[in-house]
């Protein structure tokens, strides 16, 4: 009579045994989930820590730009690769500098590198159209550029005339992003090129001509001449149209060994007229940074803008 009893006892040990079991297993996952949550916590707060370093880092070396092209124009009055703003800085470690010690055993790295280049040593695409004017001259040059790098040297009256549509809109006050075309429908407005990643808006341009001469223009706030000191050989032969790519890449090397004191003096040893086109200061200048903390990383690239001694920074973009 005693065993169903005793049945009913094992029944519910075994319910408590597995109850136990449950729990356990409950407050394991709960624990283990906000042991979880707090590791996020503690990475994201780590990672805004990283963030606000290399930007701080990377302004500190901007102020430093700053000053050396001030102390630069105090001191010359000709920009050429000779002078110190010049310099690439090559990848400098701060560990010294920089609180960087990881909280999970990171072995603290922290280095910083730079450069600062004369914008003006490529070719401005604002030159090819202001005020909704389209510049012939200038879409030419541009026309031997791309044709120097083997792109299509269509593309220059194309980009400068979506420049001229944009600001032609931009003239009338018409700021709106769309206009109806039809019943149901609406077409895009062109987009002024502000800057370089701008000219993918122009028909025929693609990501791979675009990275072909990257490095041979800019687009600056206003019209400038090309720095004959500082500009590469197919920048040159673009901005004059009477130099040959060989006769400038002459003159690149000769330059290496005697800047030109000025217009005059590119003309008299080049054979060549560029009035107007040329010049042997720069006003503006691109100031490029990276800077590494431990897994973080940060680009930088400025344009600083010179005039007498004094700069202004246009613009900082991050990546």
């Amino acid at each position: 009579m005693k065993a169903r009893p005793l049945l009913g006892l094992r029944r519910q040990r075994g319910v408590a045994v597995v109850t136990a079991l449950l729990l356990t297993t409950l407050a394991i996952t709960i624990v283990a989930s906000l042991f979880w949550q707090q590791q996020v916590q503690v990475r994201s707060i780590e990672n805004q820590r990283l963030q606000l370093q290399k930007q701080w880092i990377l302004r500190g070396a901007l102020d430093w730009s700053r000053l050396i092209l001030r102390e630069d124009a105090r001191h010359s009055k000709v920009d050429h690769l000779g002078e110190p703003w010049a310099v690439t800085l090559a990848e400098t470690r701060l560990d010294q500098y920089v609180e960087n010690a990881g909280s999970s055993g990171d072995v603290p790295d922290a280095a910083l590198s730079g450069s600062i280049t004369d914008a003006q040593a490529r070719l401005n695409l604002t030159n090819l159209c202001q005020g909704g004017k389209i510049n012939p001259t200038e879409v030419e040059a541009f026309a031997r550029l791309l044709t120097t790098l083997k792109q299509n040297p269509a593309l220059a009256q194309a980009t400068a005339n979506l420049m001229a549509s944009a600001q032609a809109r931009t003239a009338t006050g018409d700021s709106t992003a769309t206009a109806p075309s039809a019943v149901g429908q609406s077409s895009p407005q062109p987009l002024n090129i502000l800057q370089v990643d701008d000219l993918l808006a122009v028909p025929g341009f693609t990501p791979e001509a675009l990275a072909r001469i990257r490095d041979f223009i800019v687009v600056l706030p206003k019209a400038t001449p090309v720095n004959v000191n500082t500009a590469p050989a197919e920048v040159l032969a673009a901005r004059i149209d009477t130099l040959s790519l060989s006769e400038a890449t002459a003159l690149v090397a000769a330059r290496n060994k005697a800047w030109f004191t000025d217009p005059s003096d590119f003309a008299q040893r080049s054979g060549k007229s560029g009035a107007g086109q040329i010049a042997v200061t720069t006003g503006y200048f691109l100031v490029n940074g990276n800077v590494r903390l431990n897994r973080a990383a940060m680009d930088m690239q400025s344009l600083i803008e010179r005039s007498g001694t004094s700069t202004k920074v246009i613009w900082i973009r991050e990546n």
